[in-house]
């Protein structure tokens, strides 16, 4: 179990093994961002600027969040966010993409008896079916997590 006290500044956390489907793609882009880049592979394939279909940035961040929450913290004393900051999609994610992330402790501040504030920067990369990897998403999480009891 990783508690507050077990973050320091600096620690870098490597996880994670997310195949992305062309299916999970257009499943997500049709319920909750259905631009026709992300929802129609012919099209996408013919006129855009991305060469095909590519998963909606909002659909990254919630693979990243699902990568987070099994190699980070499922196994923690974390007591949820209070939001992110500078979230950006640097390129696009692609089927056949395999998704890992990297978490690195920016600061940490402790707020009460029982509770501190941890800021971690979550950068996700894809590896391409070519082998070559690429940033495709940042955030900087600022993440509560219980203070280990000393007693």
């Amino acid at each position: 179990m990783r508690f507050f006290e077990d973050l320091a500044v600096g620690d870098t956390y490597e996880f994670g093994d997310y195949e992305v489907t062309e299916a999970e793609i257009l499943e997500f882009a049709e319920q909750y961002d259905p631009q026709w880049f992300h929802t129609d592979p012919e099209r996408a394939e013919a006129e855009s600027m991305y060469g095909g279909v590519i998963a909606s940035g909002w659909h990254t961040t919630a693979m990243t969040m699902r990568l987070l929450v099994d190699g980070f913290l499922r196994d923690s004393a974390a007591l949820g966010a209070k939001g992110v900051d500078e979230l950006r999609w640097w390129n696009p994610v692609y089927p056949g993409d395999t998704l890992t992330i990297e978490n690195e402790v920016l600061e940490t501040t402790v707020e009460t008896d029982d509770r501190g504030l941890a800021e971690i920067r979550t950068t996700t990369y894809a590896e391409r079916e070519s082998g070559e990897i690429e940033k495709v998403c940042s955030f900087v999480g600022l993440v509560m997590f219980v203070r280990r009891n000393e007693e």
